[in-house]
């Protein structure tokens, strides 16, 4: 008898292998109508920007002989300020909003091997154990009447040890695909890694060249103070000799005055940035921001080689981010679409099953079995279907959001160039005028001492200077800024 049951498993297990075989060939054999009840229109990614930017090379674009774009620069390469590398290595370190995404990494490869486990067999060991009473008047009741129970020491006990196997075979690729998603979804995330790495780079060069322009400002300020209050008591001197009058005294004192307020709020700008650039770099102490405010002006803004659109594809994180997520998205889609599909699912278990604890290991105490299923959906079908609809509409919206990502991208490097160019001859008009604006004041107080001009004149002349000073500064600050810009538009900062 048990040689019968044992030929008897062995046949169901053989034909439910074959059949597992055989059902995954007979996918085009399966009623479309049925199984592939929706026909999806597929959206491929366009390189929608033109194969070269609209302005041409910039002429005088700095040499580089290893690298094409200097979005291939490495930042420590780019920079050369030693205060300022050590603030962006100390930023790297320390900076809050790159270790909090760095735990996001850690979730997704966490998530990665989540879907890996789902297509393994799940197996495990279990032990069961129960006691029942069974009624008189039942048929089992009956059957035991009839029976010598004056022989069984436990007949109302069960007792079950041994391991058990759930595998459902992954025929569609459903859990593979799945698994696939979750690690084009992890490189995604270490391409966000790379951009968020890209923007701190910048944005701290950004702060830390305005911090020295605020210092420059305030020693433009002390400049301007110094020559107003010798104005200022020069015109009150002269009041003394009936030479000048109250208003003069006023005007002189108010335009002093008016200059020192303006000093007090450069000097509180100060104290903003420096503790800006200790957010960023995540270390909070009472030192103060390492600089040498006096190179800025001195500095040289060479213009970027660009080279061609087509390496931002290579060089911009948040583009290879987008791309991951377009193939992370299709893949959910892929994964979805097969829960349409059948699925199969083994169930098998062995182990000692006895009525008596003693003889739990006993060779008679031995059992096994094991159970193959196919099931398809047909209540919850159009539960599946609204979840592929909704994994087809991300998909769409991972292709839009690839092609704005480089759109944005290309615009933000031609802006750039055009910016860089056009802040460079502002600036030199605006060195010029403060020339003649610096050579304007001592003419005009040589005027104002022979009575040739009045001291109007002269006060309009120190206002122009200082803001023509300030506006000096402002267009530098922004030129070396546009710089940084151009260098993390072109995908550099994150090496």
């Amino acid at each position: 008898m048990k040689l019968e049951n044992m030929k008897f498993i062995n046949r169901i297990i053989c034909y439910s292998a074959v059949g597992l075989l055989v059902l995954p060939m007979q996918e085009s054999v399966l009623a479309k109508s049925w199984f592939r009840p929706l026909s999806l229109e597929k959206r491929e990614a366009k390189f929608n920007i033109p194969q070269n930017f609209s302005s041409a090379q910039l002429k005088g674009a700095i040499s580089l002989e290893e690298f094409d774009s200097a979005g291939s620069m490495n930042w420590h390469e780019f920079f050369s300020d030693p205060y300022l590398i050590s603030l962006i290595e100390t930023a790297l370190s320390n900076n809050q909003e790159f270790n909090i995404f760095m735990q996001d990494i850690e979730i997704a490869k966490n998530e990665v091997k989540e879907k890996q486990g789902e297509y393994l067999p799940k197996i495990g060991l279990g032990f069961r154990g129960s006691r029942f009473n069974t009624p008189d008047n039942t048929f089992d009741g009956v059957v035991e009447k009839a029976l010598d129970r004056d022989n069984l020491r436990h007949p109302n006990f069960d007792l079950k040890i041994g391991p058990s196997l759930t595998w459902e075979i992954d025929t569609w690729k459903k859990l593979r695909n799945a698994k696939e998603a979750a690690r084009m979804r992890l490189m995604a995330k270490y391409e966000g890694r790379n951009y968020l790495l890209s923007r701190l780079v910048a944005e701290i060069a950004r702060n830390y060249y305005e911090l020295m322009a605020l210092d420059n400002s305030l020693a433009i300020m002390d400049e301007n103070i110094k020559i107003q209050n010798a104005a200022f008591l020069k015109m009150r001197e002269l009041k003394k000799y009936a030479k000048s009058n109250q208003l003069a005294v006023n005007r002189f004192e108010a335009q002093l005055l008016k200059t020192k307020s303006m000093r007090f709020q450069i000097s509180q700008k100060i104290v903003e940035k420096e503790n800006r650039l200790r957010f960023l770099s995540g270390i909070y102490d009472e030192q103060p921001i390492r600089r040498d405010a006096a190179k800025l002006m001195e500095m040289k803004v060479d213009e970027l080689q660009v080279g061609i659109p087509t390496q931002l594809l290579e060089y911009r994180p948040d583009i290879r981010q987008a791309e991951y997520e377009i193939k992370a998205a299709k893949l959910d889609l892929k994964s979805l679409k097969a829960y349409l599909y059948p699925s199969f699912t083994i169930d098998a278990s062995t182990g000692f099953s006895t009525f008596d604890p003693g003889q739990i290991f006993a060779s008679g105490s031995y059992s096994y079995d094991t159970l193959g299923t196919i099931m398809t959906p047909i209540i919850n079908r159009k539960a599946i279907i609204a979840r592929i609809q909704i994994a087809d509409a991300r998909q769409t919206q991972a292709v839009l959001n690839y092609e704005q990502t480089l759109l944005q991208a290309y615009t933000e490097v031609l802006n750039q160039m055009l910016n860089i160019r056009n802040l460079q001859h502002s600036f030199e008009a605006k060195q010029r005028e403060v020339q003649l604006l610096d050579a304007s004041i001592d003419i005009a107080n040589s005027l104002f001492k022979y009575a040739k001009a009045d001291y109007v004149e002269v006060l309009l002349t120190q206002e122009e200077k200082l803001s023509a000073q300030q506006d000096l500064l402002e267009l530098k600050m922004n030129l070396i800024g546009s710089k940084v810009d151009l260098y993390r538009a072109l995908g550099g900062g994150w090496r």
